[in-house]
């Protein structure tokens, strides 16, 4: 199932990870790690936000996935999405269900 995490960072300790390469070093294979498909960084309510894209198939990945976050002092959300093609599969079963009815 595929999940936006969002990890949000204390400005200061966003800052300090910007002015480290070796911190990017390690968001960057964190990145990896997590086979994110995506990652957005932006400003939310004055701190630095980060977004990935992943997909877990067990609900145990999400400790995995939010341990190192957690860290560096981020709070984090999961919240899981779909994309238009899961819509449509959701249409494709209503216009079955009514077609047997």
């Amino acid at each position: 199932m595929r999940f936006i995490i969002r990890a949000q960072l204390p400005t200061e300790v966003g800052n300090k990870m910007m002015g480290n390469p070796d911190s990017l070093k390690e968001l960057e294979g964190y990145i990896k790690n997590v086979n994110a498909e995506n990652a957005y960084f932006f400003e939310a309510s004055g701190d630095r936000t980060m977004v990935f894209i992943a997909n877990m198939e067990r609900a145990d990945q999400m400790a995995m996935i939010a341990e190192p976050l957690f860290t560096m002092g981020a709070k984090v959300e999961f919240h899981p999405v779909m994309v238009l093609e899961d819509l449509k599969k959701i249409n494709e079963s209503r216009l079955v269900t009514k077609s047997i009815s």
